[in-house]
């Protein structure tokens, strides 16, 4: 898989406010950071923000559960980054 390692039968499926970027993660809280965003973080802080703001950009659309369905969104969000053949994936 793509995301998460073989054999997951839980994970959340997240967007980041910042960056729209969708991406699945063994993680199922309600807002974590968005690892794209994460690398490009500026530490600096002004006083109307909060590290909290800053770090968890990423907010929590649905809980996947089951390995089959984890299986099926990890293909489906790896097909719009590799390119693959979405015809293998139906």
């Amino acid at each position: 898989m793509y995301y998460l390692p073989e054999g997951t039968k839980i994970c959340g499926f997240y967007e980041c406010e910042r960056c729209n970027d969708r991406f699945l993660s063994l993680q199922t809280m309600k807002k974590i950071p968005c690892p794209v965003c994460e690398q490009s973080i500026d530490y600096e802080i002004g006083p109307d923000e909060s590290l909290e703001d800053l770090l968890d950009s990423a907010k929590l659309l649905q809980v996947i559960e089951g390995e089959e369905e984890v299986e099926k969104m990890d293909a489906l969000l790896s097909l719009a980054i590799t390119g693959g053949d979405p015809d293998d994936w139906i």
